[in-house]
């Protein structure tokens, strides 16, 4: 008997998923943190991204954040390239960036996801809501990731 590869989850499902996982979450301004990861998904979708491009945007924070497991994303119904992508954008305790940076650009689709992840977290009106020190920080982190990555700055 030859075995069927199982259904892919379809974006409804991983959304769902995403937000799920994510409940309850804020960003660093008290905004419920499934903000983001839709702003991520659409900046995603806006780009070309494809569909794994974009179920890797509704999931790319989640196993950095701890709300989902690594052990769950070897074992979710996601192409290989979707689980790929959400490993290669998760950030390892005490990782340089430059590090980071290599993997996601060694590997096919995340820097579309980072890129777009990178644009709403670099943007003005988020950036806004947050005190001096660390919106000064941030700002400051997302360029030099920006230059890491090779892409330009919005507005450059």
């Amino acid at each position: 008997m030859t075995d069927v590869p199982a259904q892919h989850l379809s974006l409804p499902a991983v959304e769902a998923i995403a937000r799920t996982a994510h409940a309850g979450q804020t960003d660093k301004a008290g905004r419920p943190y499934t903000d983001h990861l839709g702003a991520v998904a659409e900046g995603v979708r806006a780009r070309g991204g494809t569909a794994e491009q974009i179920a890797a945007a509704w999931l790319h924070d989640a196993v950095e954040d701890g709300a989902l497991s690594g052990q769950w994303l070897e074992e979710a119904a996601l192409s290989r390239r979707t689980k790929d992508i959400v490993l290669a954008v998760t950030k390892r305790p005490g990782e340089p960036p430059e590090a980071y940076a290599a993997r996601i650009l060694a590997t096919p689709g995340a820097l579309l996801v980072k890129e777009a992840d990178l644009a709403h977290n670099a943007d003005p009106e988020r950036l806004a809501a947050l005190d001096g020190t660390t919106r000064k920080r941030l700002t400051e982190k997302y360029a030099r990731m920006h230059a890491l990555l090779g892409l330009r700055l919005p507005g450059e």
